[in-house]
């Protein structure tokens, strides 16, 4: 498979040799990533899954789709403990079951090698997502110089990801017309997984962040750019092409330096960061799962952080 995954090409995919022993199961198999999974970033990850598993498989010696038995799998999930977390082993072992289904349904397969082995046991009650103070959001919102393009960008993007809960992808994806205004309000249209499209209503201090990048920018006049284009090299100067994921991580991992924050934060530092301080603001648990749109409380309930404090207070209380 090929092992850029960040650039996803349907027509250049090289799977390993596992899985094209026979022309039919390689179609089945590029079918699988091309036709069955449609979220670019599950995609990715089940790709390095079953290229990990392949490479596996190549190093024990088995050579054929037909030789892979239940407690291969098992082995190979054993061996992915060793080295990824809990949440990853369970990641890599869905996709094979997937893939493996996929094959079964094809008639690649007799009978799915996954589907009896279990993964390991997980459960979380607060997620590991490092997250700002209100302090801190404020700090490094202010730190960010709004006298330039780029300025202006970076600071509507992390207001948008703090005050709305939005998914990085979610804002990524967005164009210039998903700003828009209802009831005297400016609104923002986010697009989440599935293509499914969560409205949301601004806070003052987003939406005075958002008309000044549009107006300074001069995007408001350019309805379906995207609402976050990049800024190659020193220009300055902003492009028709979205911001990649990768490259928001880099923007904020420097912005947050810059701040002198110490908090290793990252694209998903700021949904848990807002989710929180809604929380401990009075705001309920269910009205954050619709904002957030969460399908379930419980996985809302991971981004509240409340309780760090609460500990921090009282291991201040040892007095030695």
């Amino acid at each position: 498979m090929n092992q850029r995954l960040n650039t996803f090409n349907p027509s250049a995919m090289q799977l390993p040799a596992l899985f094209v022993r026979t022309p039919e199961a390689g179609k089945r198999s590029i079918a699988f990533f091309t036709a069955n999974i449609r979220n670019a970033n599950t995609r990715r990850a089940y790709a390095r899954a079953t290229l990990d598993f392949a490479n596996w498989c190549e190093l024990v010696g088995l050579s054929a789709l037909a030789d892979i038995e239940p407690v291969h799998v098992a082995a190979y999930i054993e061996t992915l403990q060793t080295r990824l977390a809990p949440p990853s082993v369970k990641q890599h072992l869905a996709a094979l079951r997937m893939l493996f289904d996929w094959l079964v349904v094809g008639q690649q397969l007799a009978v799915n090698p996954a589907a009896a082995v279990r993964g390991p046991k997980h459960s979380a009650k607060k997620g590991k997502t490092p997250v700002l103070s209100a302090e801190e959001a404020r700090m490094l919102l202010d730190s960010i110089d709004t006298s330039t393009p780029i300025g202006l960008r970076d600071h509507a993007l992390i207001s948008l990801m703090v005050y709305t809960f939005a998914r990085v992808g979610a804002v990524l994806k967005m164009r210039v017309e998903d700003v828009y205004i209802q009831g005297r309000r400016t609104w923002v249209r986010l697009h989440e997984k599935g293509g499914k499209r969560h409205e949301m209503p601004c806070h003052h201090n987003l939406e005075a962040a958002l008309e000044r990048y549009l107006e300074v920018t001069g995007l408001h006049a350019q309805a379906k750019t995207a609402l976050f284009p990049t800024a190659p090299g020193t220009s300055g100067q902003l492009t028709n092409r979205p911001l990649q994921q990768h490259e928001v991580y880099r923007m904020i991992r420097r912005r947050v330096r810059a701040a002198g924050i110490g908090t290793r934060a990252g694209c998903h530092t700021f949904r848990a960061t807002g989710i929180t301080e809604y929380l401990r603001n009075g705001g309920k648990l269910e009205v954050a799962q619709q904002m957030a749109n969460h399908e379930s409380a419980r996985t809302t309930g991971l981004y509240d952080r409340r309780t760090d404090q609460v500990k921090l207070d009282e291991v201040e209380r040892i007095v030695i």
